[in-house]
């Protein structure tokens, strides 16, 4: 009967591997553990016990470390009578307890590794903490922040999502889903364009704002092959799939290129660039579009501009031609008032300087303007704005006194000016070097 007993044991232990597709040595070294947990709290045994289950009849052996006369410890074997029913009624628990916990094992390590993929549940639950989903042997969590707004979800509802992350927790996987990570985008195009799984068509790049518009960059490895087309399918038939299960999401789908430029013209489709201009140190895009595009691409509250930044990398600027005929006529009258620009010098008269400046200077090609620029330059005079008066004709000059001008005086104009004037550089230059005011430039 004891036989029976074992072999039934061994026979139940074997429909457990096969239901719950758990291994028997696992539960063999469960029932293991849980058989000598109930014979040292049956027995009130304080020393270590061991118990050894034969894997072919079921047979039961209990061992005990006990100190032997000559002080050594070997295991002695205790097997009580009808200890396999006695402690099988106590071992139930921690049995169950183990089967469960190797199930949950089981089943993170069913889903540890599948990051990044889709996955079909039922909604189970729903509300504004989180949605639950049944994916079968287990469940997902769709928080708040990976759910897309606007986006209701109803109990018994069929829906895909995309694994994030797996945890693993006492209760078992925990397994979070998103429906708003650009990478669900990525994998239904993957299911639903053979091209894409075939590897003929590749997925580049791609930029989403969830529940309202994507762009999708694609390129082709086979020269026959037209990658947009691909994914669009005949008369839109593969995008709308995408389109539906994404609850009317918006999707551009634009080619890639190795040139930024061409790249960056196709990004802000569907607009059209007439002109690209890019910075590669600065990663920067200038693009020129037609007058009647340039909303279109913006795109509302700047949508289209600012995917295509996400979709290239790049920042970009829009600028429209009518705009750019403006900015290049004003560059253009700037540029020509610095060539323009006066030299800023104050003569001894009290008259500003006649001279043109030279280029990237704000004085003449006078040494004493010249040598002003350098005492400015060098912190020795501080500049401060001054306004000169008007100057009178030739033939109007009044007389001056000679003390006035000499190199050495100053004279009541002179007091008030705020600029340095050529008086302040004599000290420059050797007698009878003076410059002559008003000379033509050099």
């Amino acid at each position: 009967m004891k036989v029976d007993a074992n072999l039934k044991l061994i026979d139940a232990l074997r429909q457990i591997e096969a239901e719950k597709g758990l291994s028997l040595e696992t539960v063999l070294d469960a029932l293991s553990d849980a058989l000598a947990s109930a014979y040292r709290k049956k027995y009130q045994v304080m020393t270590p016990a061991k118990v050894e289950i034969n894997r072919e009849t079921g047979e039961i052996k209990v061992f005990e470390c006990k100190e032997m006369e000559n002080g050594e410890i070997e295991e002695v074997e205790v097997t009580p009578e009808n200890f396999g029913r006695v402690a099988a009624q106590t071992a139930k628990q921690v049995i169950l307890q183990r089967i469960r916990e190797a199930e949950r094992d089981l089943m993170f390590d069913e889903y540890h590794g599948r990051e990044g993929d889709i996955v079909t549940g039922i909604i189970q639950q729903s509300d504004h903490r989180y949605t639950l989903l049944d994916l079968g042997k287990t469940e997902a969590l769709l928080p708040p922040d990976e759910q897309v707004k606007g986006e209701r979800y109803e109990r018994g509802m069929r829906l895909k999502t995309y694994i994030v992350e797996v945890r693993k927790t006492t209760k078992g996987p925990q397994i979070i889903v998103s429906r708003s990570h650009p990478g669900l985008l990525k994998r239904l195009f993957e299911l639903e364009v053979p091209e894409i799984y075939d590897g003929l068509v590749e997925i580049k790049a791609v930029a989403r704002e969830a529940g309202q518009r994507s762009k999708v960059a694609v390129v082709s490895k086979d020269s026959n092959v037209d990658p947009v087309g691909a994914c669009v399918g005949s008369k839109g038939s593969r995008v709308r799939i995408i389109v539906n299960e994404l609850r009317g999401e918006k999707i551009d789908i634009v080619e890639w290129k190795e040139d930024p430029a061409e790249f960056i013209a196709n990004a802000i489709s569907p607009a059209r660039a007439k002109q690209v201009l890019v910075d590669n140190e600065t990663m920067t895009a200038e693009i020129l579009v037609p007058d009647n595009h340039l909303s279109l691409a913006i795109g509302k509250e700047g949508q289209n501009v600012r995917l295509a930044a996400k979709l290239t990398g790049w920042k970009i600027d829009i600028l429209s031609e009518s705009r750019a005929k403006e900015a290049e006529v004003g560059g253009a009258a700037a540029e020509q008032e610095i060539q323009d620009r006066q030299c800023r010098a104050i003569t001894a008269s009290g008259q500003r300087c006649r001279n043109k400046a030279k280029p990237g200077s704000d004085f003449c090609g006078m040494p004493a303007h010249r040598k002003l620029s350098e005492m400015i330059a060098s912190g020795d005079f501080q500049v401060e704005e001054y306004e000169p008066e008007e100057e009178t004709p030739k033939e109007s000059f009044p007389m001056q006194k000679e003390d006035n001008d000499t190199c050495g005086g100053e004279s009541k104009k002179q007091e008030n000016m705020k600029l340095p004037t050529e008086a302040d550089t004599n000290d420059a230059f050797p007698d009878g070097e003076k410059p002559v005011e008003n000379s033509p430039e050099d």
